[in-house]
């Protein structure tokens, strides 16, 4: 307690009672994030910015007739998540139309969601599981069998998503696709039983366009209902605490098009995280054409949201720069091997993003890539330098030391994400235990190296941030693999740092946000459990309370509820949110 008198003492300093104030929350466990152990007792706001923090004489000086007082009832307030690596803009326009096993913990829950969600689903329309979930979570340990989801639902068409190496058809979605013996993908297999015909499972070789593929063959949602589903993802990812996100672009995802929806919100003042995005190239082979034609359209920091500071922004180019260089990280099979010709499409997209100040983000896994990806990065460099652009590898699980050295030296930075939470017993069977970090976190922040955190979600890995933070904080996998040794595991505040002020350098914002300090953006989380001192098994179930976004609540729980802003209804009539939600931490 006089360590906490102590900080609100410092914090007070900067408090100056001649303003306004919008809100204030008090009689918290205020974490500022600006030092490990710095905690406040009340915050107060004032046009979308922290005013002042201290203790709640202190900060209460600051109200006035027109404040609004929250009462955090001594529950811990920690700054917005802001999850480094997710696709929101792309799951924003298919949320509703998707079953979540996100969370799930056992196969036969999962199972029965299906049936149920079948039951409601109308004719003509699509059972999708997309991504977010693996048979470790389950307590049975097991994929479902295409037995078990044909019983299931025996009349709708079913596709599942596992990962990135498998999807799972029933005998249903096999007649409506017309998929049989002669159906072929290049790098994919449609799996054929004894009787020539195809069983339903999809295996990625190790690309996985036969799964996207497949997934473009399910239909889409109508613009009224995209609309819909974005607005309901937003208020998802606040319910898990989520402020901020860095848009990694994705397959199937052109710019403009496909980003029409969410910029129409932006515009309107309607998103509630603020949203950075990369471009990410769509066409093999024309990738340069797209990043031309993109450079008279947008430009990095150009903000078109109503409302927020940065709340929807183009940040730069990736993480695709070309197809040419991709290296999925699918370890159900093989490492792929990048063509020959790589260097030369890479090296004329990094030019041209360069010389035109653009900053830029390349998906990189395995070490090897990295090597190739790294030589050109320098050969540009020593032609067009760098010079403070902000760049970084995403994901760089097998990254070595020599090479985050490499990276040091040309001012980049990392963008980790818990993938090995739900691969790292694939991972293990392939190329034997981790005997170093992957990625390498400490290494990277003993290096100084910008580090931020995130997910991956949703096609592979989930959208849920506060799994990705339990991996940092236990070294687990989802199965309760011990992946990492324990000197790597990260401390509760390191990896909440990652998530907040790491991934804000991502999008060049670790001076306005990620820290709750006086004139930082005032999004803010009142969590139901103390994050610092809770049971570790528990981070990984946590959601906010309470989420305040640009000094205005945007999300909050039963606790909270009259300070909850009215949601709209969910559309269709049968989607699964509606009847499900999203992540199953509940």
């Amino acid at each position: 307690m006089k360590r906490l008198m102590l900080a609100a003492a410092i914090a007070a300093a900067g408090t100056n009672t001649s303003m306004a104030t919008d809100l204030i929350v008090t009689n918290a466990k205020v974490a500022t994030m600006v030092k490990e152990g710095q905690f406040v007792q009340a915050v107060a706001i004032d046009k979308g910015r922290i005013s002042a923090l201290g203790s709640n004489a202190q900060v209460l000086r600051k109200k006035t007739a027109d404040t609004r007082v929250i009462d955090a009832g001594g529950r811990t307030v920690i700054p917005g998540l802001n999850d480094s690596h997710l696709h929101i803009i792309r799951e924003g326009l298919n949320y509703n139309a998707e079953l979540r096993w996100d969370g799930v913990t056992s196969l036969k829950r999962a199972l029965e969601m299906l049936k149920e969600q079948a039951a409601r689903t109308p004719e003509g329309q699509w059972i999708k599981v997309v991504g977010g979930w693996n048979e470790y979570q389950f307590e049975e340990k097991r994929l479902p069998t295409l037995a078990e989801i044909n019983a299931a639902v025996p009349d709708k068409p079913v596709f599942l998503l596992y990962l990135y190496g498998l999807g799972f058809l029933n005998q249903k979605a096999i007649q409506v696709l017309g998929y049989d013996e002669k159906t072929q993908y290049k790098e994919g297999v449609v799996e054929l039983g004894a009787d020539g015909k195809p069983t339903g499972l999809l295996v990625a070789k190790p690309n996985a366009l036969i799964l996207y593929s497949t997934l473009a063959k399910t239909g889409m949602l109508p613009r009224d209902q995209q609309v819909n589903s974005t607005l309901q993802y937003y208020r998802e990812l606040n319910r898990l605490g989520i402020t901020s996100a860095i848009d990694a672009g994705g397959g199937g995802q052109a710019y403009p098009d496909d980003y029409a929806v969410s910029l129409e919100l932006a515009k309107d003042g309607k998103l509630t995280v603020r949203t950075s995005y990369y471009l990410f190239a769509q066409k093999p082979g024309k990738e340069l054409e797209d990043y031309q034609r993109w450079l008279t359209q947008t430009r990095p920091d150009k903000n078109d949201h109503l409302f927020y500071a940065n709340g929807y922004n183009t940040e730069g180019g990736g993480e695709n720069l070309v197809w040419s260089a991709a290296d999925f990280e699918n370890f159900l099979e093989p490492r792929p091997d990048m063509p020959e010709h790589m260097e030369g499409e890479l090296e004329a997209v990094l030019k041209l993003l360069v010389k035109n100040r653009w900053p830029f983000r390349i998906h990189a896994t395995y070490g090897e890539s990295i090597e190739r990806d790294l030589a050109v990065i320098e050969k540009v460099n020593q032609e067009l330098p760098l010079n403070g652009l902000r760049w970084f590898f995403d994901h760089a699980e097998t990254i070595s030391d020599a090479q985050l050295a490499r990276v040091k030296k040309l001012g980049g930075g990392v963008a980790v994400q818990n993938r090995m939470y739900f691969q790292g017993e694939a991972y293990w069977k392939r190329y034997g235990a981790q005997t170093r970090q992957m990625p390498p976190i400490r290494t990277m922040l003993k290096m100084g190296i910008p580090v931020g955190l995130g997910t991956d979600g949703t096609r592979v890995s989930s959208y849920g941030p506060w799994p990705s933070i339990y991996w940092a904080v236990s070294g687990k996998t989802a199965g309760g693999l011990q992946v990492w040794q324990d000197k790597d595991r990260l401390s509760r505040h390191e990896a909440l740092q990652l998530m907040t002020r790491g991934s804000a350098w991502m999008s060049g914002e670790e001076k306005v946000k990620g820290t709750l300090a006086v004139g930082q953006y005032a999004d803010l989380v009142i969590l139901p459990q103390d994050y610092f001192t809770m049971p570790v098994d528990g981070i990984r179930n946590l959601e906010a309370a309470l989420t305040i976004v640009n000094g205005k609540v945007v999300y909050a729980n039963d606790a909270f509820g009259q300070y909850a802003p009215a949601a709209p209804a969910v559309l269709p009539e049968w989607s699964p949110v509606k009847h499900y939600g999203g992540y199953q931490n509940k």
